[in-house]
This record gives C-alpha cells, sequence and structure tokens, in this order.
C-alpha cells in the first residue's frame, strides 16, 4: 500500500517545535495510511524508502497523476516503502519536503520546477536523503533535476500546428512559468516556425495548474483574440481547457497523458511524457547508489518516456509523416537544439533539417 500523507500533517510537524496548544489540537492528525517513521535517514543499501510531493491530486489525469503513477513503479520494481503527499501549496513545500526526510525516507521526489528554491532550502540540511526536482533546474551534492526534453515533442506539435491553423495565430498556456515551460513554449515557436515563419504564438501562465475557471476564461481570451489552436499544459484544469478548445471549433493539444478521447474534436494529438517511468529510473539508480547531483535530461531517445500520442483523423497522412520524419531527424542529430541568443535574451535555437 502506498503511504498518503494529508496537508494538516504538516501542521502537526510544525507545532511538535513551535508550542503545545497547537500540538493537542492535531495531534490525531496522522498519516491515512502508511508504515511506522524509521528513526533517522536511512541509506539506499538499507532500503529504499521513497516519497513525493505532489502540487495537485493524483486523479489529474494528467502530471500529478502521473507523479503518483511513477511511484506504484518504485514500489512495483524495487519493493521500496512509498509515500505520497498531495496539493501542497508553495508556502508548505518546505514542511512537506523536511517531513518526509525526518520521517527517514531516503529518496524524496519534488514533483515540479516550481519547487526548486524549497530543495535548494532544505536539502543542506538532510544530508542523507537525496532529493529530485522533476522538471526542475536545480543541483547539488544530495540533490538532481529531472527533465523531460520538453522542447523536442513540442517542436513537433508546432509543426502540426501551424501547419493546420487558418488563422495564423496560436497559443500556449500553462500553469506557471519555470524553465520546463518555457523551453517548452520555444520549442512549439520554433516548430511553428519552420512551417510559417511568420506565425504568431503568444503565452499566457495562469498561476495555477488546476484553477479550472481561471484556465477556461485565459483559453477564451485567446480564442477570442484570433488563436486556433491552443498547446496547454496544466494539471486538473487541463479538460476544462480541451473541451472549450473543442465547443469553440479550434484545435488543441494534449499533454502529460495521451488525451485525445478528452476531447477528441479538438486534440491533433498530445505530447506524451511518462514522467513515471522516469522517475522510476532515476530510482533505480538511486538503488545502486548511482544517483548524481545533475541534470538528468531524457529525449525522444527515450521511446517509452518521450513520445507523440494518437494522432487526431483530422490530421493529414503526409503532415504526419512529416512529424515522424523530423522526429528520425531529432533522433539522428541532423536537427539539434542549441544555446544561442535571441533578443537579448538566452535561449534555445534550432540547427539543421529533416
Amino acid at each position: 500500500m502506498v503511504g498518503r500523507y494529508s496537508r494538516r500533517h504538516f501542521i502537526y510537524g510544525s507545532a511538535a517545535v513551535g508550542g503545545s496548544l497547537l500540538l493537542k489540537a492535531c495531534s490525531n492528525s496522522s498519516p491515512t495510511t502508511g508504515t511506522s517513521p524509521a528513526a533517522s535517514p536511512t541509506t539506499p543499501a538499507a532500503g529504499l524508502k521513497a516519497a513525493i510531493v505532489l502540487p495537485g491530486i493524483i486523479t489529474d489525469k494528467a502530471w500529478n497523476q502521473a507523479g503518483y503513477k511513477g511511484l506504484n513503479e518504485i514500489k512495483s520494481r524495487l519493493e521500496a516503502e512509498v509515500a505520497y503527499v498531495e496539493k501542497v501549496g508553495q508556502a508548505d513545500q518546505v514542511e512537506a519536503l523536511s517531513d518526509f526526510a525526518r520521517r527517514g525516507f531516503n529518496l524524496i521526489y519534488a514533483h515540479g520546477g516550481q519547487f526548486d528554491a524549497s530543495i535548494k532550502q532544505v536539502a543542506p540540511q538532510f544530508p542523507n536523503t537525496f532529493f529530485v526536482g522533476v522538471n526542475g533546474a536545480a543541483t547539488g551534492t544530495n540533490h538532481a533535476s529531472l527533465l523531460i526534453e520538453n522542447l523536442q515533442a513540442s517542436y513537433l506539435c508546432g509543426i502540426i500546428g501551424a501547419t493546420m491553423s487558418k488563422s495564423g495565430k496560436m497559443a500556449y498556456i500553462a500553469g506557471q512559468e519555470f524553465q520546463a515551460t518555457q523551453e517548452e513554449l520555444r520549442g512549439f515557436i520554433l516548430g511553428a516556425r519552420s512551417v510559417k515563419p511568420d506565425i504568431q504564438v503568444s503565452s499566457t501562465f495562469i498561476g495555477d495548474w488546476n484553477d479550472a475557471a481561471r484556465a477556461k476564461e485565459a483559453a477564451e481570451t485567446l480564442i477570442s483574440a484570433g488563436a486556433d489552436v491552443i498547446y496547454q499544459w496544466l494539471d486538473n484544469a487541463s479538460p476544462t481547457v480541451l473541451q472549450t478548445c473543442a465547443d469553440k471549433g479550434v484545435y488543441a493539444f494534449g499533454n502529460t497523458a495521451d488525451q485525445l478521447e478528452v476531447a477528441p474534436k479538438a486534440v491533433l494529438t498530445s505530447a506524451v511524457k511518462r514522467i513515471d517511468l522516469a522517475i522510476a529510473k532515476l530510482a533505480e539508480l538511486t538503488s545502486k547508489n548511482e544517483l548524481k547531483g545533475q541534470v538528468y535530461a531524457l529525449g525522444l531517445e527515450e521511446a517509452e518516456i518521450l513520445y507523440l500520442g494518437q494522432f487526431n483523423a483530422a490530421v493529414p497522412k503526409p503532415l504526419q509523416d512529416k512529424v515522424n520524419t523530423t522526429k528520425d531527424a531529432i533522433l539522428a542529430r541532423k536537427i539539434t537544439f542549441e544555446a544561442c541568443t535571441e533578443g537579448g535574451k538566452e535561449t534555445r535555437c534550432v540547427k539543421g533539417a529533416a
């Protein structure tokens, strides 16, 4: 069984230090399920204990559910003790990470680039625990980052979107702006420009991955401004955006999971990111004491981890073939994405051709 820890529990953890009144008030806030905490952090050789801190819910059919599935992969492959906590906001990140470390979990995943600052704060306090920021950029002695090469998949989606767009205007919606979302947006723009150099791609970051009302409003605003293709990266709010696109008669892209069935009239394809398998891959390294404080970037060469989902029947076969040819060129390094400067800002540019 996977241990689940409630957000209220982390208040209890603070109360144990901060004051007896709050301690009594929250003394019944115990894990819903799980095992007894260890007295001190253990090493992988003594038994892997893995936990994940999630910003959203495990049933969102997107980012958080993929993270939770990764935890179950670890449990299945390595017979590890595992636990999770969901719906952890920015203000609770440090305590959530610290609490698992205090309980002896030796591998802790922070599921989102928005956790980078908290990882940097917590990791030095628990040298026997290894922290992994999923879609982050922070590294150190005992913390690494796990990245999916979002830019590669979004480049392919940009080709599809620009070809299918009639208005010459597309848009990108994400929950927050950090390195992973910036790179995904950049790939989408580069792919689109390879088809139509003058195409317009606008972007908006709504500040919340799960606020369906805010996401719907953002999508409607972009569509009203002329966007007829929307690439979204959201969590629990994702289905709302996809359905809004279907209702408004515009195209969209699924993200993280294959989301064609969520809105079959709108979704052209999906940037499928099997982050669950990527999470398990790093846990296997941990079990061998091989995990290092570096960025682990996994791209299209990991065919089971990053790929495009089902094509909508609306995507012409010649366009599907072009996308597959481009994917092969990326794998063969005939097309590469290299650091460059554009408009005075550091970014990545595409080099080569299919």
